[in-house]
């Protein structure tokens, strides 16, 4: 049994006016799908403990870790609060606690072996850009001839997360490589990766297929996915030198609380940083009283 068809449109509806991405919309769907389908009943005889139930067998019987639980939790938020007009259904309910692990990180080297790996210049050029300019994967699918301003070197991003249209960098290499596609495929100005995907683009899917067959090819152990070069674009940004402002712009993070974990995984601002051991019995050591 699925949301009924009211309910399912208002949500659909509300999700859209929200401007939550395509792929956050069709999960939130589909987890208020299942949880009604749980109960064969309407979301609108459920309540609380009904609620709470089911993300209790999702957790103890489905075994579902928390960065699933997490994304029910969040659905169900938004269709009680948002949709059925019922915030005090799931305003208690706690946020699943997910391990604070740090991700992958590519060398400038494994960058370089994987991009060359794969054979298609069409997701080589789209995994390009999400190095070259620490796009997320939805972003650089959705590139267009119009977004690149190469008077400028920027590149344009438009509905990043949240809606949200921002600037980046546009590397000389990247624009050369940009060109050669171009040539190459001659795509229709946008998209400039056309595909069967939402709004006519390549998806996502297809790149991370590409990417596991390159992957599949190489020696190298790490988990990589096509968000790990823009991990590693952030990382490798600081660790040349940029500021935390100037990396947070490029990410379009909304707080550079955000940016800041960057910190965490930089070689070279952690070798830069002086132990306090080395401090004692120095000028600088008598500050530590």
């Amino acid at each position: 049994m699925n949301v009924s068809e009211s309910t399912r449109d208002r949500m659909q509806v509300d999700l859209e006016l929200a401007l939550y991405a395509e792929g956050t919309k069709k999960q939130y769907l589909r987890c208020a799908d299942i949880f009604v389908g749980h109960y064969m009943r309407p979301p609108s005889e459920l309540g609380e403990t009904e609620v709470r139930c089911f993300l209790l067998h999702l957790q103890k019987v489905q075994r579902l870790g928390p960065s699933r639980l997490k994304t029910y939790v969040a659905a169900l938020r938004f269709l009680y609060t948002k949709t059925l007009r019922r915030p005090e259904v799931v305003e208690t309910l706690p946020w699943p606690r997910i391990p604070k692990s740090l991700p992958e990180i590519l060398s400038g080297s494994e960058v370089e072996q994987v991009l060359g790996a794969i054979s298609s210049l069409r997701h080589r050029t789209i995994l390009s850009a999400a190095y070259g300019a620490g796009l997320r994967i939805g972003e650089a699918c959705r590139l267009g001839c119009s977004d690149i301003d190469s008077a400028r070197m920027v590149l344009r991003v438009r509905k990043g997360k949240r809606g949200k249209d921002r600037y980046t960098m546009l590397s000389k290499r990247l624009l050369v490589l940009l060109r050669e596609y171009w040539k190459a495929a001659r795509p229709p100005a946008d998209p400039l990766f056309p595909g069967g995907g939402a709004g006519g683009v390549v998806t996502s899917n297809a790149v991370r297929d590409a990417l596991r067959r390159a992957l599949a090819s190489l020696n190298i152990t790490k988990r990589i996915t096509p968000h790990v070069f823009r991990h590693s674009f952030a990382t490798h940004l600081l660790e040349g030198g940029a500021d935390l402002r100037t990396v947070q712009l490029v990410l379009g993070h909304s707080s550079i609380l955000t940016t800041a974990r960057y910190t965490h995984l930089s070689k070279a601002h952690i070798a830069n940083t002086a132990s306090p051991l080395d401090r004692l019995g120095t000028e600088e050591g008598k500050a530590l009283g």
